[in-house]
Order: C-alpha cells, then structure tokens, then sequence
C-alpha cells in the first residue's frame, strides 16, 4: 500500500508525493490555468459537485467577505475573486497542500483579493456577506455538523450560504437539520437547486 493510500483530501498533511501540474479549467467564464496535485480533492478539474454550485448559485456578493468552506484546490475561491474583485475571499481548508496549491494560482492570476487559510486563521469578528461550500461531507456528520454551525451564524443578515450536497449522500436530510439547528427567527433554510444528482441548498440570514 503506497502513501496515497493513506491520504484523504482532508488530511492536514498529505503524505503522497506532491507532483504538482498545471490544469486548465474554465472558471468565471474564461480559461484559467490552476495548479494542483495529488493529496487533494479532485486533483484533475472541476469535480461534478462544485460544477453545479458554480452553475446554480446566484451572483455572489460584489463586495464584503465572502467564505469558501473547505477550499480544496480553489475552484470556489476563484470564481468568486474572478467573479467579484471588489470582494474579499477567504479559503478555509485544512489540507495544506491544498492551500498552497491556491496561494500559487491566485498569484499567478493577479488575484490579491483571495486569503487561502486554515480555519482558525480568520479572524474571529469577520462577518461573511456569502458562504458558497462543496462541503466535505465525509468527514462524517459529527465534524460536518459542527463546521456549519461554527461558520453560518458568521453570515450578515441579509447574507447567504449556498451549499452542494450529493442527494445520495444526505442532502435532505442535511436540509433538515439545518431547519431543526438554526432558529427559525434567524435563519431560512430551502432547496435552491437541483441537478445531475445534487442538490444547492441556501441558507440565509434574515435577522
């Protein structure tokens, strides 16, 4: 059994040979080349998850801090620094390889705007204008469960968190524990979307 073996995207410190490559990818509209490597969640492109996030989701916010939730090799990120240059973007993973996979490619396309970081690395009275999150659901739900509900009450009102989820995999059943955890004076939880299988689910903050 090889180190790969061994390694979870959301291990902090992949132990596999990095091989890092460059992967062109169509983010925001445009071509874009990306730096990624083995170690990582979906090392070869865009995985079908966040394809959907990225086609369904709403325009995100053109200003304010905005949260991609478990980065990866920054797909999200990207595209909301590409989409809203005005916006500040925080990366929150804690694969490490994987946050210095984005901090390459956000250099490489002049993007000043993003903050690839581990969680506890952003700073605590950040308020989010938008959470979009292909979130790492095999995590199991204990862990996925209290990572929501750390970063959602971090939404302004008015903002919103746009989250993919495989339907196989739980997402009515995370839509509906997200309606009993979140009180209901605060926070509107629905299906946005639905596509090829997964399901966008939004949660806004409404006071």
């Amino acid at each position: 059994m090889n180190a790969d073996d061994h390694d979870h995207y959301f291990t902090a410190a992949p132990a596999s040979a990095a091989q890092r490559r460059a992967v062109t990818v169509e983010l925001a509209g445009r071509q874009v080349t990306v730096s990624t490597a083995a170690g990582i969640f979906s090392p070869d492109g865009v995985d079908k998850g966040t394809a959907v996030l990225l086609r369904e989701a709403p325009a995100p916010p053109a200003t304010g801090a905005l949260l991609d939730l478990g980065c990866g090799w920054g797909p999200i990120a990207l595209t909301l620094a590409l989409r809203s240059p005005e916006a500040q973007v925080w990366a929150v993973d804690v694969n490490e390889r994987s946050l210095d996979l984005l901090r390459t490619t956000a250099s490489s396309l002049g993007l000043d705007s993003v903050h690839p970081c581990r969680p506890e690395d952003v700073p605590e009275d950040l308020r989010l204008a938008a959470i979009w999150s292909n979130p790492p659901i095999r995590v199991g739900k204990a862990v996925l469960h209290d990572m929501l509900l750390t970063w959602l009450p971090r939404l302004v009102v008015g903002g919103a968190a746009y989250l993919v989820v495989q339907k196989n995999l739980g997402s009515d059943s995370l839509q509906r524990w997200l309606g009993e955890q979140l009180p209901a004076e605060a926070y509107a939880v629905s299906r946005y979307a639905s596509d090829k299988g997964f399901r966008v689910l939004e949660v806004r903050r409404t006071a």
